[in-house]
């Protein structure tokens, strides 16, 4: 049996067709609708307090500012006191002193109560009383004469009030020395500092005291005896704490302290 085959000429050449692969991207924008949608918590917890923190840097940055200024111009101050004290020539007559503190600066009436303490004598203030009185019983008094009168009596207050104070600063002073010394030489402080306490012996003229050693310790680079006072500060402190507050009560019933 013979097969039978049909072949059919083309005279046109076969044609290939090529697809292309490239597909058009389409562009969109992804919207966020709610930041707090994470239902398998892949985000964690949302923060908050950006805001804050950022402002509180920024105002930690102005601060710094403000602080370094202002360091800057309390230095500059402290010379210039520093030169105007050595500038000035120390009064010796009680007529001297007496314009001596009236050209004084309010803010260096303590430091030179404290340099003249010595001038202000009973003789001086009792110049000075003489002076006030043939002001203020004269028969005239001219404008001049009655803002001279209340300078004078300004004056003699704030002196009288400053010798006072520095007095009892200095008997205060003497008695924080000796404090102190007892405290640095006891083999317990603690036990020494509630004796102390007991006997009323703890003010602050011995925390001034030992500011200024620790101050002292730290120029001379002496940083284990300025630790050990600073401890020993702290506790004075302390202790001086406890003795305000056992000296004050507060009544809860009318809402009063009592001492």
């Amino acid at each position: 049996m013979s097969t039978l085959s049909i072949g059919i000429a083309s005279s046109a050449p076969a044609a290939t067709t090529f697809f292309s692969t490239k597909t058009k991207r389409t562009h969109f924008k992804l919207n966020i609708s709610c930041v707090q949608w994470d239902p398998e918590g892949i985000l964690g917890k949302p923060g908050t307090g950006h805001l804050a923190r950022l402002e509180f840097k920024r105002r930690l940055e102005r601060d710094a500012e403000a602080r370094e200024a202002f360091e800057q111009h309390l230095r500059e101050e402290k010379e210039r006191r520093r030169a105007l004290r050595q500038s000035r020539e120390l009064p010796d007559t009680a007529e001297e002193t007496i314009e001596y503190f009236l050209d004084t600066e309010a803010q260096e009436i303590e430091f030179e109560i404290a340099r003249l303490r010595h001038r202000l004598d009973e003789d001086f203030f009792s110049h000075l009383k003489f002076e006030i009185g043939q002001i203020r019983f004269a028969v005239s008094k001219t404008e001049d004469m009655e803002d001279r009168l209340i300078e004078l009596e300004a004056l003699q207050k704030a002196l009288q009030e400053g010798t006072e104070a520095y007095d009892k600063m200095q008997a205060e002073l003497i008695t924080a020395k000796k404090s102190l010394t007892k405290i640095l030489s006891s083999k317990d402080i603690k036990a020494t500092l509630l004796e102390m306490v007991e006997g009323n012996e703890l003010n602050r003229s011995l925390l001034t005291l030992l500011d200024e050693n620790i101050a002292n310790a730290n120029m001379d680079n002496q940083k284990q005896a300025a630790a050990f006072m600073e401890k020993i500060r702290a506790a004075v402190l302390k202790y001086l704490t406890l003795l305000y507050l056992q000296r004050f009560r507060y009544c809860t019933k009318d809402q009063t302290w009592s001492i």
